[in-house]
């Protein structure tokens, strides 16, 4: 009879944990859309990175993927013809991804201009307002304190902003993380909401990088110096667009070491160094990436034909050139000229570095 009993308890358990185990698995579903024409994609390979589950999108781009465990996953996304797509998910019900943007390959903005080649409003804006099913939230996460005998950080933004990243390889789209980036190392780090470790990208792999400020709330666009030339050679670093079109207006955040004056027999000054931080502005023609002249006249020049024209909107306007968010009025009256063009931010952005 013990054995009997035993042998039913186990039976039990078993039932019970099977039971449980099958009530734990949900239906992951989506919808694929060609960004360039907004048609539905079909035939596409939807897979779990590591795990055995894999759907195809059909004739109305959806996909379901049935049976999956309550975990978190890498949705990865495979088209021939369209950039691959990978974003960090958690399934802990049915999950419906909403729509997903898929890009050609070598896509192009219509305005041909500084985000050729990258992530526009769009998907962005859809993977935080349309799709929050995806890891994260308004978390925001300081840095360790820096050496005492080094003030500061070299970090561009020092809260993690959640991004969507496009890498030169295969142009490959990363969404689900939260990304801060070091301006001396030139290093991207990425870190899931639910971990507090963090991998590091090196910047040479990312060609374009959008993250939602977190602070205010809105995309922030940057693009790698690598894609363009100052006075004939190429540059390491990021820059931000912060007006796109014909002549895009892009500032870049450069970091230095300011040394201590400190004074031991007055004991007076700054014990320590200091990172100290700054933005420059440029402007983009073609390729070429050129400071924006501190001479008022001579900002005037870069707009050609334009010049007497967008003298008279700064007078009428009282712009202070001196200023970056007169400089920010003043490149998006002239790119708004030009059909095609979608300003990226309703204002400028001005974190201080």
């Amino acid at each position: 009879m013990n054995r009997f009993r035993k042998l039913l308890l186990m039976v039990s358990f078993l039932t019970f944990s099977a039971k449980e185990l099958i009530a734990q698995r949900y239906a992951l579903t989506g919808i694929l859309r060609n960004g360039a024409t907004e048609e539905l994609i079909s035939g596409a390979q939807v897979t779990l990175k590591d795990f055995a589950f894999s759907a195809v999108s059909n004739e109305s781009g959806k996909f379901t993927i049935d049976s999956v465990f309550s975990n978190t996953y890498v949705l990865n996304v495979k088209m021939g013809g369209f950039q691959s797509y990978q974003a960090q998910i958690q399934v802990k019900d049915d999950l419906n991804l909403g729509v997903i943007t898929l890009f050609p390959m070598g896509f192009e903005d219509a305005t041909g201009a500084a985000l050729q080649k990258t992530i526009r409003a769009t998907n962005i804006t859809e993977l935080f307002n349309k799709r929050p099913n995806f890891i994260g939230g308004n978390s925001i996460y300081g840095i360790p304190p820096e050496p005492k005998k080094l003030q500061g950080n070299f970090y561009l933004d020092t809260k993690w902003n959640k991004a969507s990243i496009l890498l030169y390889k295969d142009e490959q789209l990363i969404e689900g993380y939260f990304v801060r980036y070091n301006i001396n190392s030139n290093n991207f780090e990425l870190r899931s909401e639910n971990s507090e470790d963090a991998t590091t990208v090196p910047g040479l792999r990312v060609r374009n990088i959008v993250w939602i400020d977190s602070e205010h709330g809105v995309p922030r666009y940057f693009i790698n110096g690598m894609d363009f030339k100052d006075e004939g050679s190429p540059i390491a670093g990021f820059f931000e667009v912060l007006v796109d079109g014909k002549l895009p207006l892009v500032r870049r955040t450069i970091a230095s070491i300011r040394e201590s004056n400190y004074n031991q027999a007055l004991m007076v000054g700054e014990p320590d160094d200091r990172v100290v931080k700054r933005y420059v502005y440029y402007y983009i023609e073609g390729k070429n990436v050129i400071e924006i002249p501190t001479n008022k006249k001579k900002i005037f020049t870069i707009f050609g034909e334009n010049q007497a024209e967008m003298e008279a909107f700064a007078e009428s306007n009282k712009l202070n050139l001196k200023e970056a968010s007169s400089l920010f009025s003043l490149f998006t009256q002239f790119n708004s000229k030009f059909e095609g063009f979608d300003p990226l931010l309703p204002k400028l952005i001005d974190n201080q570095p």
